[in-house]
């Protein structure tokens, strides 16, 4: 812990269950998130040994009820983004608890929160009343729309997937505009407020000074459309659904084969030259309409007859296999169980088992490795105030 954050209690103190040290060992995390966006962020930090605190009101976070899916009847969707935490749950209209949430968000190191913008004022919990008598704190405020005109706008991802324009680029092109199949943005803004809260961490440890960061899912969103908000914002074209085609890149989308589709990608004309000697038509790189990736793009309706014509002479496996030996980018559609058998196929133990015995839960692992400091999966997503009575004690008798 910094010594702003070891204040008020001996240096060889822990917060309850504080576990050897990680890269992020030492970092109290008061999180008062709910739902996706900030529950990922600070579950990501507690795998990487921030100890993660989780405030939950009475009824406790939304997820933990939202079902199907379930294990031991208990929501997936909560479990998966709350391993590594200790919750307590707090009713901030009660004096008492509001006194706890109060000396947590003084000792904390980042305080994480998604309520509406100005809605934890009244707590004297937002930025302004929590720094003044903690003025290292590092807060991490996510919101919908930001706090300016669109602070009274709910924060669902949902919204922010069509106002953003997200829906209109996905789906058939004569259908109508779909939802990613994820909470795509949530997922950004989550990944965004972790690297605002370790540039703010970096900022303290040079400065001593701790700062506000703010995240909003339609900035996020925004910059996360990349190549097609900055072909608006940069060269005035609004791009439209497309379907599977890539409006940039061809071939960059699933082609049938001789039993179902697979997706095949030639980024540059290297690539497409090698496709094309896998596909038993070598000269047609030649072809001046096919010989750059511009020209590949602008003549896609006359070179996907060709390519198709040739793939369908065998399977899609037996594509894969050939592509991917000569160097080409492919892949087969999988169902999410096919994606998680590849990834072990590959080495890359994509599930870990968090907790142990009859309380152990799988859950899909960091995504982050470290040569000298791996992730943790020590503590399975706890049931609702868990760790309340220990959280109070460590809190009133240091």
């Amino acid at each position: 812990m910094t010594e702003r954050a070891d204040a008020g209690r001996s240096a060889n103190e822990r917060a309850p269950g504080e576990q050897p040290p990680g890269p992020l060992s030492g970092l109290l995390v008061a999180d008062f998130s709910r739902v996706l966006a900030g529950p990922y962020a600070t579950m990501l930090l507690a795998d990487l040994g921030a100890q993660v605190i989780k405030v939950e009101g009475p009824g406790g976070d939304d997820t933990r009820t939202w079902m199907p899916p379930v294990r031991d009847g208990i929501s997936t969707y909560y479990l998966g983004v709350n391993r590594n935490k200790r919750s307590i749950a707090l009713d901030l209209k009660a004096p008492d608890d509001l006194a706890v949430a109060r000396e947590l968000a003084h000792r904390a190191d980042v305080m994480i929160e998604n309520f509406r913008p100005g809605g934890l004022r009244r707590f004297e919990l937002d930025y302004d009343s929590v720094s003044g008598r903690n003025p290292g704190i590092v807060y991490a405020s996510i919101s919908g729309f930001g706090t300016g005109a669109g602070a009274a706008y709910p924060g669902y991802d949902l919204m922010v997937q069509a106002i953003s324009g997200l829906m209109s680029l996905t789906g058939d092109p004569q259908g109508s505009p779909y939802r990613a199949g994820i909470s795509v943005f949530d997922v950004m803004a989550g990944l965004h407020a972790n690297i605002g809260i370790l540039a703010a961490l970096h900022h303290r440890a040079l400065s001593g000074r701790g700062q506000h960061v703010e995240i909003n899912l339609l900035s996020s969103a925004l910059s996360g459309l990349v190549n097609h908000s900055s072909g608006y914002v940069a060269g005035g074209t609004v791009p439209y659904r497309m379907g599977n085609a890539h409006p940039s890149l061809f071939p960059y989308e699933p082609l049938p084969t001789a039993d179902g589709e697979l997706i095949v990608i030639a980024g540059n004309d290297s690539q497409f030259r090698k496709l094309c000697q896998v596909l038993g038509v070598p000269d047609l790189p030649d072809d001046p309409r096919f010989t750059r990736t511009r020209d590949r793009t602008a003549n896609r309706d006359l070179l996907r007859p060709l390519l198709v014509e040739r793939l369908t002479t065998r399977t899609k496996d037996e594509w894969f296999r050939d592509l991917l030996a000569a160097g080409v980018a492919c892949a087969p559609i999988n169902t999410i169980d096919g994606g998680v058998a590849l990834a072990e196929e590959l080495g890359l133990d994509p599930v870990v088992t968090v907790g142990e015995g009859a309380a152990a839960v799988p859950s899909v692992r960091n995504p982050i490795t470290f040569s000298d400091t791996p992730a943790r999966y020590e503590l399975p997503p706890p049931g609702l105030d868990e760790h309340g009575e220990e959280i109070r004690r460590w809190l009133t008798n240091s």
